[in-house]
C-alpha cells in the first residue's frame, strides 16, 4: 500500500495530552502550549491533558509518564527544554523511554526549520519516538517552532504512524 492508502485508515481523532518545559513559563504566558492545544482541537482531535512542569528529569518522565496512564491520550506533544542550555533536559528525560526512536521527525524538523532560521536549526534537538503504541513528540519551546511541527509534521502524520504502530502482525 502506498502513503496515501495507509492514511485513509489512520484514525481520523487522536487524544492529545500536551507538556510544556519550562523553569520560566507559567499558564497565562504558555504560548507553546497554547498553540499545540489549538491547533490539534481546530484539526478535530481531542485534548486529554495538558500540563506545565519544570526542567526537571524527574519531572519531565513524570508527566510523560502520567499522561500515557491516561486511556484516551494516544499523543504526547513536550515543547521546551529541547536546546544545549544546560537547564535544557527534554531529551534525556524522555529518550530513555522510547520503545522506538523516530529518528526522520528530528530530521525532518531541523530540515524545515533551517529554511525559516537558517544554521541555527542544527541547535534543536527535537525528536520524537513511540512507547508502547502512543506517539511522543519533543519540540522547541518557540511557537514559530511548535507552529512549523504541528502544521508539516505532527497533525498530517501522527493517525498514519499510529495506525502503523498499532498494526495487528500475522
Amino acid at each position: 500500500m502506498s502513503a496515501e492508502q495507509h492514511r485513509r485508515f489512520a484514525p481520523a481523532v487522536l487524544g492529545f495530552a500536551v507538556i510544556t518545559v519550562s523553569d520560566s513559563r507559567g499558564p497565562e504566558d504558555d504560548v507553546g502550549g497554547r498553540t499545540i492545544r489549538e491547533m490539534a482541537m481546530a484539526s478535530g482531535h481531542r485534548i486529554e491533558d495538558s500540563t506545565l512542569v519544570r526542567d526537571e528529569v524527574a519531572a519531565i518522565r513524570a508527566a510523560v509518564r502520567g499522561m500515557l496512564a491516561r486511556p484516551g491520550v494516544d499523543v504526547v506533544v513536550a515543547t521546551g527544554g529541547t536546546g544545549f542550555s544546560p537547564r535544557d533536559l527534554t531529551l534525556e528525560a524522555v529518550a530513555p523511554l522510547f520503545d522506538r526512536p523516530l529518528e526522520g521527525f528530528g530530521e525532518l524538523f531541523r530540515m524545515l526549520s533551517y529554511q525559516q532560521v537558517g544554521a541555527a536549526a542544527m541547535l534543536s534537538r527535537a525528536a520524537a519516538g513511540l512507547i508502547g503504541d502512543r506517539a511522543v513528540f519533543l519540540l522547541p519551546g518557540s511557537p514559530k517552532a511548535v507552529t512549523l511541527a504541528m502544521e508539516a509534521l505532527i497533525l498530517p502524520e501522527a493517525g498514519h504512524l499510529l495506525s502503523q504502530a498499532r498494526r495487528a502482525t500475522t
